[in-house]
């Protein structure tokens, strides 16, 4: 599938809203940074160029990285975003969604970080934390 829907989601506390036009792809980070941020794999959609989510005063934005902002409600503490400061792409948890029926699983990122004890079927595309570096600063690798 890689056409374009709309999609809506919010926070637990509904104080911020978000409507857009994406792809409905998810994917998984590995990182130890994500894993900590969520107790977990991140599940997150593919990036989406310059979000505008409604209830924007009620977002606290964090820069986890040079290259990385990480955000959430400053309410009720839901993860909003992971945005890519180069491009301006937002990386939006797949469980802000309302309606996750129509995603698909399509790729995985910091695999190599990946613990050992967990461990998906899916046929998915891999990428090495030096290949998701690269490719997000642009830096050859």
């Amino acid at each position: 599938m890689s056409e374009t829907i709309e999609m809506h989601g919010h926070c637990l506390c509904g104080k911020v809203s978000l409507t857009t036009q994406m792809k409905p792809q998810v994917g998984v980070c590995h990182c130890s940074m994500c894993r900590r941020w969520g107790g977990g794999p991140f599940f997150a959609t593919n990036g989406i160029p310059n979000l505008k989510f409604d209830g924007q005063e009620h977002i606290t934005a964090y820069n986890s990285s040079e290259w990385g902002e990480r955000a959430f409600c400053k309410h009720c503490g839901t993860h909003l975003y992971y945005r890519v400061k180069q491009s301006n792409e937002y990386i939006v948890p797949a469980g802000f969604f309302d309606d996750a029926s129509q995603f698909e699983f399509k790729q995985q990122i910091f695999i190599d970080k990946k613990p050992e004890f967990y461990h998906f079927g899916n046929e998915t595309h891999n990428m090495t934390e030096t290949e998701f570096i690269a490719m997000v600063t642009g830096a050859d690798s």
